[in-house]
């Protein structure tokens, strides 16, 4: 059910994302990216960060993927996580199945810190995040304003179990998951189908 995303699941990717845009304060972004904007951030984020994909009978029901939340070079060791679904997805524990996998793909790359930037208002990722194990390190009241009101922002952190004193900075995702048997290999560590 989990697999690595491909150029061809943009469009889909795509549309699950959209309604996020729409009609919900859990992304920032006022409109929607093009097809095209999409497609350049999935090429430019593979390169370094995993992007994983659910799929049950041809169709995606949910995505995850990882970013640099910060861009100077002695922040290297942290990625920011994210997942979104389809409304039919939500409830199955699909989204923390998705997020046990990235998390351990970025471990594994060697990354120390995950951060999640969650809306205020969104309680529902905020309960998520706080459920598998991401602690609030921060929170910036009303910065950001969609919707005709102004939002919070809650910064949340996940560390690595043990921090471990960098000989080098983290490898790209793909020489961990080189194919399907090794990403097969994690998903069966992690027990997840």
């Amino acid at each position: 059910m989990i697999r690595i995303a491909t150029i061809a699941d943009v469009p889909e990717m795509l549309a699950i994302y959209t309604p996020y845009v729409v009609n919900t304060t859990v992304s920032f972004e006022y409109t929607p990216p093009s097809l095209e904007e999409f497609t350049r951030r999935f090429v430019s984020y593979t390169r370094q960060f995993p992007w994983l994909v659910w799929e049950e009978d041809g169709v995606i029901l949910g995505y995850a993927y990882a970013s640099a939340p910060f861009t100077r070079a002695a922040y290297g060791w942290c990625a920011e996580p994210t997942v979104y679904l389809r409304p039919e997805a939500r409830g199955r524990n699909i989204a923390a199945r998705l997020y046990a996998a990235l998390e351990e793909i970025l471990w594994r790359q060697g990354y120390q810190v995950l951060y999640a930037l969650v809306c205020g208002e969104n309680t529902q990722s905020r309960r998520f995040h706080e459920k598998h194990g991401y602690r609030v390190c921060a929170e910036f009241p009303d910065i950001g304003y969609k919707m005709g009101r102004w939002l919070s922002l809650i910064w949340y952190e996940k560390r690595q179990k043990v921090a471990n004193i960098p000989s080098i900075s983290p490898c790209p995702w793909a020489e961990i998951v080189q194919d399907v048997e090794r990403l097969a290999n994690i998903l069966d560590k992690l027990s997840i189908p």
